[in-house]
């Protein structure tokens, strides 16, 4: 996912699946907010995930997406960013990863990439939650066909067999060659990574850069902390599919608060004690 793709990947996108790509660069999360509040983006397509929630501002962001004339989220449960919405709305329903995807030439899987750059399969086997659910590929493959004429792919021929689409990959993405056959290895395989598999960098000197920023002076009354969210186990970006953290042994329930014990002994809160949490912004 990359708004200002270089030129060198846009060739290879062309020469790879054979129509131009659009040469203009888009916007990342913080100008697409800021294009937003200035009445500069009239349609927002949103795949997936939580927009509302995961953006740094979210009254700007709020703001933003009500200026728009349409905004469309294809989601797999709802959430926050359903009920913030432009003039007008459409949610599309999906498939979950965790869903069987059936197609016409039989039972799909998709790829993800993990934390440490491996790509490997992913296979649902859950019943899907309705009949008419249609897959993310599944959607994109409609609306690609209704309205790139002048794209010569078959793109519904695409969604009857995954394996199309990523050999479409392997011809148009360095580091993916033999997409199909390497997948299918059991650990999957890794990306290119220059600092690990050559100890090379993309800087002028050839070395290493590190900066090191201060710390902000933050101002905390007494009583206040300050507060941060973490990633946990059973979540995928803002979607969250199990309420257990194995990763830090909770079980059960996922509004827990992990404080420091020193600032607990102070306030004489006991581990397991319920809290009610408030926010110095108005409102919250």
């Amino acid at each position: 996912i990359w708004e200002a793709p270089s030129d060198a990947f846009l060739d290879r996108m062309e020469k790879g699946l054979g129509f131009p790509m659009p040469r203009k660069h888009g916007y990342d999360v913080v100008n697409a907010i800021r294009a937003m509040n200035k009445g500069k983006v009239s349609v927002f397509f949103c795949m997936g995930g939580n927009f509302l929630s995961a953006t740094p501002d979210t009254h700007q962001t709020a703001k933003g997406l009500a200026q728009i004339d349409l905004t469309v989220q294809v989601s797999t449960k709802l959430n926050r960013s359903h009920l913030i919405t432009g003039k007008t709305a459409i949610i599309l329903p999906c498939l979950g990863r965790t869903e069987l995807d059936q197609q016409a030439e039989g039972e799909q899987f998709v790829t993800v990439e993990n934390s440490m750059g491996i790509v490997h399969k992913s296979t649902g086997g859950l019943k899907p939650a309705s009949p008419d659910l249609m897959s993310e590929p599944a959607i994109v493959a409609h609306l690609a066909s209704a309205s790139l004429k002048e794209a010569k792919l078959d793109w519904m021929g695409l969604v009857s067999h995954y394996d199309g689409i990523r050999n479409l990959m392997s011809e148009s993405l360095a580091g993916f060659e033999r997409y199909n056959e390497r997948v299918r290895e059991p650990n999957g395989f890794a990306l290119p990574n220059p600092p690990r598999d050559t100890r090379s960098f993309a800087t002028e000197d050839g070395f290493a850069h590190f900066t090191a920023h201060n710390l902000p002076d933050v101002s905390v009354p007494d009583g206040c902390y300050v507060m941060m969210t973490m990633r946990s186990h059973d979540q995928y970006n803002t979607t969250i599919y199990d309420v257990h953290d194995r990763y830090r042994g909770i079980h059960g329930n996922r509004r827990v608060v992990l404080m420091n014990a020193t600032d607990m002994a102070e306030r004489g809160w006991k581990n397991r004690q319920e809290v009610q949490l408030t926010s110095h912004f108005e409102g919250v």
